[in-house]
């Protein structure tokens, strides 16, 4: 069967407006196509998702959507724009809805993220790439993701600059040998987990 990954862009900027992480996104989930991967990519901004830690929050809420297509996908990639150093509140926000894998673990004591696999790319005018990473990386182990080598892509542009990575007009090179390079070992990984998921252990 086709694997498939699904991209969670957490920019702040609602509607269709051409966004730094969209882009970043894009070439990355170009790269996963070229492995014969299927993509897709969800703004998040443009959907209501309500803060809490289930994974229902109740009417108007639009998370469980989005759940039922990560659970779904065999590679999740979020990715997020640097805000004062920081993953976006919305990146936040989807790693606080993905809590809820905690407590819904099967008989074998496995979350619904065992057996997938999940990385992140991350762009801004500003140092706080490897701390993303970090944060994110880190969130998504505990809620029971797999993380292959070279889990994380980025574009940082100059400190206090004004260049966005959208605003390039030809990217970034060695962005995009990154994101290939994240591709391959993250179809490598989820390739072997679809066939040979993790034990767990019975939880009585």
């Amino acid at each position: 069967m086709t694997l498939s990954v699904i991209a969670l862009n957490c920019t702040l900027k609602r509607g269709e407006d051409p966004s730094s992480t969209d882009r970043i996104l894009r070439e990355a989930v170009a790269e996963f196509e070229k492995l014969g991967t299927r993509g897709e990519i969800l703004r998040v901004a443009n959907f209501n998702v309500l803060p809490g830690v289930t994974s229902d929050e109740g009417p108007g809420d639009d998370w469980p959507a989005i759940r039922q297509r990560v659970v779904a996908a065999d590679i999740l990639l979020i990715g997020t724009p640097i805000w004062l150093g920081q993953p976006s509140s919305i990146a936040k926000r989807v790693i606080e809805r993905l809590d809820a894998f905690l407590g819904e673990t099967d008989d074998k004591g496995r979350m619904p993220a065992y057996g997938k696999v999940a990385s992140v790319a991350v762009v801004g005018n500003e140092d706080g790439a490897h701390h993303c990473h970090a944060e994110l990386f880190q969130a998504l182990n505990d809620v029971g993701f797999t993380l292959p080598p070279g889990a994380g892509t980025y574009w940082v542009g100059e400190a206090m600059g004004s260049t966005d990575y959208k605003d390039l007009p030809s990217g970034s090179d060695k962005t995009r040998h990154t994101s290939a390079m994240l591709a391959r070992n993250a179809v490598h990984l989820a390739t072997f987990l679809r066939s040979a998921n993790y034990p767990g252990m019975p939880t009585s």
